[in-house]
């Protein structure tokens, strides 16, 4: 199938780039959000960070307009009606996942794709709200979107090839590296990633080193370009608890059992970057 129409749920920070490298590979682009304060948000963000690309001489200011021009906001969940493709990018939450795709199964052509941005949730259990099954996957970017260039195409037990190869044709389009994956808690990156981060955090919460002295050992002795307790209040530390949660729950492995300190963090509101406190201070 032909991909043109799409629609991103979420105008936040992952669903605005997912929009943004979509208009920028040639899509038409709904934005939809809950109202119109958070969609006008999510493009004036988007604005900035192309104007950011054109005063760098990446893209012309002829190139950004024609960008912009192609997203559209919405409110309205029925501007799905004419969409080959639906990309969620909302809330890490099982529930409302499910009724969004419910919902979006009553309104979106029988054609048509729905995919999902999650981290870590199953995408099989999504899937079995909708009556496409079929048609659902998982197409998760990294973050920020407009920068990193992995995506990770997860197929549900009932995802079809043609879904598949659909998918993966459009994130090649989008100049992004897919990776095909199947459906299992975390998937790859995050079956990794937060396992890691949240050893540094074990390593901080035994006063084995501090959290500048952890991050120096991983970015001069493993070459990462960031060390874990950065990324970590980068990512969002509650975004973390939850995806480590969700791989204690799901695997029952106690080598997933998040740690303390990570729980106090959250509790106490410091959220990382996005908060303006987490491992370290953000003015």
């Amino acid at each position: 199938m032909e991909i043109k129409q799409i629609m991103v749920i979420g105008a936040g920070q992952m669903g605005a780039g997912i929009a943004q490298v979509c208009a920028s590979g040639g899509y038409d682009v709904h934005l939809h959000d809950l109202d119109e304060a958070l969609t006008k948000k999510g493009k004036e963000g988007i604005s900035k960070r192309l104007q950011r690309d054109v005063e760098k001489d990446r893209i012309s200011d002829a190139d950004k307009e024609r960008i912009l021009r192609r997203i559209h906001e919405s409110t309205d969940l029925s501007n799905a009606e004419n969409v080959d493709i639906v990309i969620e990018a909302a809330v890490e939450n099982m529930e409302i996942k499910k009724s969004l795709f419910q919902q979006l199964d009553d309104r979106a052509p029988a054609h048509a794709i729905l995919a999902t941005n999650t981290s870590s949730l199953p995408i099989t259990e999504i899937a079995a709200a909708t009556k496409r099954p079929e048609k659902v996957i998982g197409m998760h970017f990294m973050n920020p979107v407009p920068v990193m260039k992995l995506v990770e195409v997860i197929r549900g037990l009932q995802t079809t090839d043609e879904t598949y190869r659909a998918v993966a044709d459009m994130a090649s389009s989008l100049k992004k590296t897919s990776v095909e994956v199947n459906d299992f808690p975390g998937f790859v990156s995050n079956r990794i990633l937060m396992p890691m981060i949240n050893e540094a955090i074990f390593t901080l919460y035994e006063g084995v080193s501090s959290a500048e002295d952890i991050d120096e050992v991983m970015k001069l002795g493993m070459n990462h370009p960031m060390g874990p307790i950065t990324l970590a209040d980068f990512i969002g530390l509650d975004t973390c608890l939850y995806i480590m949660e969700t791989l204690h729950n799901e695997l029952g492995d106690d080598k997933y059992r998040p740690c303390p300190l990570l729980r106090k963090y959250v509790k106490a509101g410091w959220l990382g970057k996005k908060s303006g406190r987490g491992f370290y201070a953000y003015d």
